[in-house]
């Protein structure tokens, strides 16, 4: 049995299976890229809740595996060469994971990076922009009389909305039929910006058909399903 015990996170999430791959996350847009592509790989892996309301995030343990004490993060007790990789930000891991079981990225060069590509699309643009558009209008930002900032994070995200949605236009996935990490950085995002940060009136989500149409697809993914409820809040 594989020996994690060197990895200072172990002792405040211990792992009952340490030859999985070891999952610290939240069912946050950025936490579910992770699980609901190891849901969609099959890869075995153990999760673990990394508590906001218990500031989890900022405890020693965590911070010794992710210094930037953001979720998700994972611990391969098989890394390359077989030896332990410890792992933060959800883009690198969903490269990392992709690459590991050769799935959900375009195996030929040119298609490779295209996908890497419009997975940077998400990671400095989608995600930063709706974020803040979730703080301006659904959290305290709310509450500040000066709605300019919250003006400016709706114009920007309704442009990289009509980015995508020509990007959409007479494909089934961002990278055309295949489906992608492109897509699992993407969707989760674009599912709470309408949902849970009530924003679609904002952004005038009507506008954008072939985004609805791939955000339903996504959703009905029985894969997404699962890993949007993972790890499992207390």
């Amino acid at each position: 049995m594989t020996d994690l015990s060197a990895f200072t996170i172990t002792r405040k999430w211990p792992a009952t299976q340490p030859d999985r791959l070891q999952l610290y996350s939240l069912p946050t847009p950025n936490g579910v890229k992770v699980s609901i592509m190891l849901e969609e790989t099959g890869l075995p892996y153990e999760p673990h809740l990394v508590s906001f309301e218990r500031n989890d995030q900022l405890s020693p343990e965590f911070l010794s595996l992710n210094p930037n004490n953001k979720i998700p993060a994972i611990l391969d007790p098989n890394g390359p060469d077989g030896r332990p990789l410890a792992l933060f930000e959800s883009g690198a891991i969903l490269i990392y994971l992709a690459d590991k079981t050769g799935q959900l990225i375009p195996q030929d060069a040119a298609g490779r990076y295209e996908c890497i590509q419009w997975l940077m699309f998400q990671m400095g643009g989608i995600g930063p922009m709706f974020g803040q558009i979730g703080f301006f209008n659904k959290f305290a930002g709310k509450d500040y009389e000066d709605k300019r900032p919250l003006d400016r994070y709706v114009q920007e995200s309704a442009r990289l909305l009509a980015v995508l949605e020509q990007r959409l236009e007479g494909r089934a996935w961002i990278m055309g039929e295949q489906y992608s990490i492109a897509d699992i950085a993407t969707f989760p995002w674009i599912r709470n910006l309408v949902g849970f940060y009530e924003a679609g009136d904002l952004v005038r989500f009507e506008r954008f058909p072939n985004v609805r149409r791939v955000l339903d697809a996504f959703l009905a993914r029985p894969a997404v399903e699962r890993g949007l409820g993972i790890p499992k809040r207390d």
